[in-house]
């Protein structure tokens, strides 16, 4: 059994992933007049609609996806960065996974062999 230990590094899907979230979230706050009718905004449907699908492309599905799809349709929300928010939580929980892993691993128990041959 080896000794590796479990590191946790943002890698380039993430990265990418996370300066999409900025750039989303920029974009809607910066050019707030374009978006500011919220769920009546065909621009900021579709922005919303494309993040969301890269960020799924580039980290798979994640229940944190939707409520800031969600959120985004609600006039004035926009101000809030939900989609970086939702990028870090996943990155957050992916980290902890790999740690709780990692923990197990440490805690199995070495098996020896008591057989008389």
């Amino acid at each position: 059994m080896t000794d590796d230990t479990i590191t946790i590094s943002p890698g380039p899907q993430f990265q990418a992933a996370m300066a999409l979230a900025i750039l989303a979230d920029v974009l809607q706050i910066a050019v707030f007049p374009m978006f500011i009718e919220g769920a009546l905004s065909p621009a900021d449907d579709m922005l919303d609609f494309g993040v969301g699908a890269l960020l799924i492309h580039l980290l798979g599905w994640h229940w944190e996806f939707l409520p800031s799809f969600f959120a985004k349709l609600v006039p004035g929300v926009d101000l809030v960065p939900f989609w970086t928010l939702a990028v870090v939580n996943v990155y957050r929980k992916s980290k902890q996974m790999a740690v709780s892993e990692e923990e197990r691993h440490d805690q199995r128990p070495v098996l020896t062999d008591h057989s008389v041959s």
